[in-house]
Parts: C-alpha cells; structure tokens; sequence
C-alpha cells in the first residue's frame, strides 16, 4: 500500500519522535538531581581563567611543546595511512580489475580497518611497542588507511573514463594509463582528502594521551582529575587555536588544488 505524501512527513516525524524516546528510555537520568548550576558555572569561570604561565616554560611539559607533539602524531599517521592506503585503493577499485573478488576483498579489509575507533588500536599498539607518541602514530595510521582507503577507492571509481580509454585506444599498458589518464584526475582529489583527514588526525591525536599514546590528552586528562581548570582552560585554548589555524592553512591548500 502507498503512502500519500501529505502523510509520509507526519509519519517520517512520529517514526523520529518514537525514536528518540525509545532511546531516552535506557538513559538514567537520576543523576541530573546531583547537577549544580552553582558549581557549573564556578568550574567553567575558573576554566575561562587560562593559567598561561603553563603554555610555555622552556620543559617538556609545557602546552606548546605536546601540541607540537601532537600535530606530529597526527601528521605522520597521517603520512603513513596515505601511502599505505594506495595499495589498498588499487586492490579495491572496481574498475582495475576484470576480477569480482579482489575489490571486494580489498573493500572488506578497508571496512575492517575502519570499523575501530583511534583508541581501540592505541591501546593495542601500546601494548605491542609501548606507551609513547610512536603508538599514537601507529593508531591513526591504521584507522586512516581504512578511511582513506574507501575515500581514494570511490574517486577511484566513479572518475571519468574517457581519459582512460583514450589512453587504451593508442596502445598504452595499465601502468601508462594510470600515470597519464587516471593520476592527473584523482591527485587534486586526493590531495584534499587527505589535508582534510589530517585536520582530523589532530582532533583524535588530542585524545589518545588519555590512554598513553602521547600528545596533550594525557596532560588534560591528569588537569580534569586534579581540578586544575586554569590548566585545563590553557589546553583547550590551545586545542582550539590550532586546530582553527589548522583549518585555515588547509583550506587555502585545497583551494590552490582545484
């Protein structure tokens, strides 16, 4: 039976609101009677206190030196789920290969990679080689050669052909048709891609000290617990500059590369 379209919107509504509730009614709620406007608002002024005297003092422990350190982790994880994330593309796309089962192999191995957040494969690969910025690098690499990995595939797909069969139509091989027909399409493409998940891998990369994989997390995390919240406001801050910083470097980038 159709649904009249006067009714599908009232419906589609009713089926959101039903959702909502269905899922607010596994949520306990009773601990909004211990939440104290007073004490919210006396946190969060003393946040908006930055102790600046923390962001720089010539250690190792100071907030500008971990969020260079955390830009690092979150560059090169970037760098290493790029390179290693061709291979994975050339697998499986589609459109290189006669063959069904290899992109769909590709594709599942892409979807496995993907399926686990940055934390998961930090505290894996803390175990494997030990707390410390290199385990954070490791886990954004992985996680990126999964989301790269399907971004590159699907440009990789659904890009113009004509180029291509140019290409085959006065003999090239494979190999020439990649660097000539296919590459001066996707490079743009790609490039973006991955300045955007770069900007990402910082995000994550700010988190994964709260399980030892190096960078400002675990600073902020030892600040929330101890109730420093001039510290905890200073970090933030410089969260939040960087990554805005960050957003405007790449987007003049992407700009240029179209």
């Amino acid at each position: 039976m159709k649904i009249s379209a006067r009714l599908k919107k009232p419906l589609l509504t009713l089926a959101v609101i039903a959702l909502l509730l269905w899922c607010a009614m596994d949520i306990n709620w009773s601990s909004l009677s211990r939440f104290s406007w007073g004490s919210f608002a006396a946190t969060l002024s003393r946040i908006c206190q930055p102790a600046w005297g923390d962001f720089y003092n010539g250690t190792s422990e100071d907030i500008l030196h971990l969020m260079l350190v955390t830009i690092a982790i979150g560059f090169f994880g970037t760098t290493v789920g790029t390179v290693l994330a061709v291979p994975f593309t050339l697998l499986a796309s589609a459109n290189l290969w006669n063959n069904r089962i290899l992109p769909r192999v590709g594709k599942f191995i892409l979807d496995v990679l993907r399926s686990f957040p940055e934390l998961v494969y930090a505290i894996i690969f803390i175990k494997v080689v030990g707390p410390g910025p290199f385990a954070g690098v490791l886990a954004i690499g992985v996680h990126q050669i999964g989301m790269l990995g399907k971004l590159f595939t699907e440009e990789m797909e659904r890009m113009d052909e004509t180029a291509v069969e140019a290409c085959h139509a006065v003999g090239a091989n494979g190999l020439k048709t990649m660097f000539y027909a296919r590459l001066p399409q996707l490079l743009p493409l790609y490039a973006s891609l991955v300045l955007n998940h770069f900007e990402i891998a910082v995000r994550s990369a700010s988190t994964l000290g709260l399980v030892g994989a190096g960078g400002i997390g675990a600073t902020l995390i030892f600040a929330i617990q101890a109730c420093r919240w001039p510290r905890v406001g200073i970090i933030l801050l410089t969260v939040v500059v960087t990554v805005f910083l960050l957003d405007l470097l790449t987007s003049q980038i992407r700009k240029r590369l179209r």
